[in-house]
């Protein structure tokens, strides 16, 4: 056998050789996609360990970032520096309802102690804790390293905050003790790999957390290669061998951004865990491999006929070709039943397998370049859109703070500044119904409604934006009412933004059309403009989202390219469609709304009547820990003749009160004491307010959110920032008899 594998000239010889020809590719195919293999499964493993580590990061930061509100709200407490008995008895409420904190307390500017939420036997200085001296000269929040604690005796963090007095100086610092066991109730969530190791070390180097065996390890340095490599640069993988001899793939991230503190997060998986899943797989390639290469040269031992050599070279011909790149490449045997034909049969489905695979992965790569270019797009229009607004805002406020400003120049720039801002928020607003809308969130309020009402009220949205351009606007109304079954303020959104976007792309002098019509059981809105048009590539995207016309500065005309696909995913969820039409560019565009008929469609529409009556003077009281936002609402109550109260907790908002019976309640959530909701729940159950009208204004705007105020006893919700116009008409509302229909 051995000497005929050396002639060549030999049948069976050439088969071997033959043979060994079609396999050579796919061996060099199997261990060049083994290595691939193991580089992937390195990759795939320094993303999770990445992810992994800034998922510590995340937690852990989100500990030290509650630790800065409570710090925040207690250094802006008037009286903390005052009474230390009061002080004391405050800061030991609040660790009670917060344990993670072994301590709470405040520091002279000496460094003593003067109050504190675990009481100490002897005076305590901590004038020489770096953290006090950095809070001190840095005059902002500083989480400090590593402490063993001299009163409270346990592992602890420091965490500090200024007290700022007059001239913003610093008069005090208030700190909070973290238990370093608390800390690691975070880390002990992160599921890792047998063997693995996560530590927290602050900028000294000590270890603050860890995972095996945190115990053992607080307050002690890192080993010398773990503290080069966490000063190094974050994202970057590093292979260390830990004092217990194991060689582990380390990844970083830092605790906090912006300063909120020095800590970094570190997780190492052992390196041969790593690769041990690519390296068993290739061990079987490989076992499946030389079994290949056995079955064939037996084959082409024992099969001797010319027309199997000529097959056999045809398969490794094609084989050669897949293997250089040609994945169109087919070995043209017509297949039988025998075993070539077979492995004839595989060698092309191989081919037709990989060839459309590497179509998927030439589509999803050119889809991803069109995703990352709308992204890119998006982005610089939401900045441009953003900035737009905010230049007249901080030239106006610029104005206004110089005092300068004649009255009229004032009243101007109000409101100026308010049509700005509520450009801002309808921004804001489209963003959060695209968000909603996506995610499923948007729920509808169905009613019977007049399809001229909706009509109605988009049209005295919209007639500001055609009365600047200067367009001739002309609606169409059927002499039977149409009736339809819908949410009237999302249907008017949509409408909204439909003659909103016909009077963009429309010129100066140009006309926008709004027509209704009925149909069998449908009820059809047409609006038309002489606008720019459309080619026949954006009718085919005009829904999608971020999909404008003509992106180019020269062109812009605003806006997110929101509006559209907000459109179609409101009208859909109204049971309807919308479709888009145009003759070509510079030939306007037509827009056909399509909505299901309600019942009694086409029953003419009962007229409201509103019983007329003059307003009062209300008692309204505002409820806000942030003095801005709570002296603007005064000032804008006050020019509506009404008497204000103002507080800025929910403790000093229930004394009020009590005393003054306020008729009228404006709350936000976000207290410092207590929630908002159960301040509502406090007001209730006064006598004093048990029949007031309580409205939330938060900054909290979530479907749970308002669930929970509503269950709370609130009336009314209202999302920062608060459109003026509903508040002030609600508020009219109530100062007058109740509209009756």
């Amino acid at each position: 056998m051995a000497f005929l594998l050396f002639q060549l000239n030999s049948l069976r010889s050439r088969l071997i050789l033959l043979v060994a020809l079609a396999i050579a590719p796919i061996a060099v195919m199997t261990l060049v996609g083994g290595v691939r293999e193991r580089e992937h499964a390195i990759e795939v493993a320094e993303e999770n360990l990445q992810r992994l580590t800034n998922l510590a990061a995340a937690n852990e930061a989100q500990s030290i970032e509650g630790a800065r509100q409570i710090l925040r709200d207690l250094a802006s407490i008037p009286d903390l520096n005052g009474d230390q008995a009061h002080c004391s008895r405050l800061l030991s409420n609040i660790q009670r309802q917060n344990p993670d904190y072994a301590n709470l307390g405040l520091i002279q500017l000496n460094g003593d102690v003067t109050c504190s939420a675990i009481p100490s036997d002897a005076p305590v200085n901590l004038a020489d804790r770096a953290h006090f001296r950095r809070a001190v000269h840095l005059r902002r929040f500083v989480a400090g390293g590593y402490v063993f604690g001299r009163v409270i005796r346990k592992h602890t963090i420091n965490l500090t905050y200024p007290l700022m007095g007059e001239n913003d100086q610093v008069k005090a610092v208030v700190f909070a003790a973290l238990d370093l066991t608390k800390l690691d109730r975070f880390v002990a969530d992160i599921k890792l790999p047998p063997g693995s190791l996560l530590l927290t070390a602050d900028s000294e180097g000590r270890i603050i957390s860890r995972k095996p065996s945190p115990d053992q390890w607080y307050g002690q340095m890192v080993w010398p290669e773990m503290r080069t490599a966490m000063s190094g640069e974050p994202g970057k993988p590093v292979l260390l061998t830990g004092p217990d001899g194991i060689e582990r793939l380390h990844r970083f991230a830092r605790v906090g951004n912006n300063g909120l503190s020095d800590y970094t997060v570190t997780i190492g998986i052992p390196a041969a865990d790593i690769t041990a899943v690519a390296r068993r797989d290739q061990l079987l390639d490989m076992a499946a491999l030389a079994v290949t290469v056995l079955l064939a040269l037996l084959a082409a031992w024992f099969v001797g006929d010319v027309l199997v050599l000529r097959r056999v070279k045809r398969l490794a011909t094609t084989a050669n070709n897949i293997a250089s790149g040609s994945l169109g490449a087919r070995s043209g045997i017509v297949y039988g039943n025998e075993e070539i034909s077979e492995l004839a049969r595989a060698l092309d489905a191989m081919a037709e397998a990989l060839q459309a695979k590497e179509q998927q992965h030439l589509n999803a790569e050119r889809q991803l370049r069109l995703a990352d270019q709308r992204k890119d797009e998006f982005l610089a229009m939401l900045a441009h859109e953003l900035r737009n607004p905010l230049a007249p805002i901080s030239a106006g406020a610029q104005l206004l703070q110089s005092g300068h400003a004649t009255e009229a120049a004032v009243a101007r720039t109000a409101g100026i500044i308010v049509r700005q801002v509520h450009h801002m928020t309808r921004l804001v607003d489209d963003l959060l119904d695209v968000s909603r809308v996506t995610r499923g969130l948007v729920t509808l309020t169905r009613a019977p409604l007049n399809v001229a009402d909706v009509v109605a009220d988009a049209v005295e949205q919209a007639e500001p934006l055609f009365q600047a351009k200067q367009q001739h606007f002309e609606l169409s109304l059927p002499e039977t009412p149409q009736r339809i079954e819908g949410d009237h303020k999302r249907l008017v959104q949509v409408l909204v933004n439909v003659l909103n976007n016909a009077a963009k792309y429309t010129p100066v002098g140009g006309s926008v059309k709004l027509a209704v019509r009925g149909g069998p059981g449908v009820v059809l809105l047409m609006i038309s403009d002489s606008g720019i048009g459309m080619s026949q590539e954006l009718r085919a995207r005009v829904f999608e989202l971020f999909a404008q016309a003509d992106r180019n500065p020269d062109r812009s005309q605003g806006g997110l390219g929101l509006g559209l696909a907000l459109v179609k995913s409101l009208v859909e969820l109204h049971g309807g469609s919308v479709a888009a039409d145009s003759a070509g560019e510079m030939q306007g565009s037509t827009f056909t709304i399509t909505l299901p008929g309600g019942p009694g469609q086409h029953a003419p529409a009962a007229p409201a009547r509103v019983a007329k009556g003059g307003g009062k003077r209300l008692r309204v009281l505002v409820v806000d820990d942030n003095v801005d936002a709570a002296q603007t609402l005064q000032l804008l109550l006050d020019a509506s003749g009404h008497e204000v109260l103002v507080a800025h907790t929910a403790l000093e908002a229930l004394e009020i009160a009590q005393r003054q019976a306020p008729e009228l309640c404006l709350l936000d959530i976000g207290l410092p004491d207590v929630s908002g909701n159960d301040l509502a729940r406090g007001l209730r159950a006064l006598p004093q307010t048990a029949g007031s009208t309580l409205v939330a204004v938060t900054g909290y705007g979530s479907r749970e959110d308002r669930d929970q105020a509503s269950e709370a006893g609130f009336d009314h919700y209202f999302v920062k920032p608060v459109d003026v116009e509903a508040l002030l008409h609600l508020i009219a509302g109530l100062a007058s008899p109740i509209p009756t229909t």
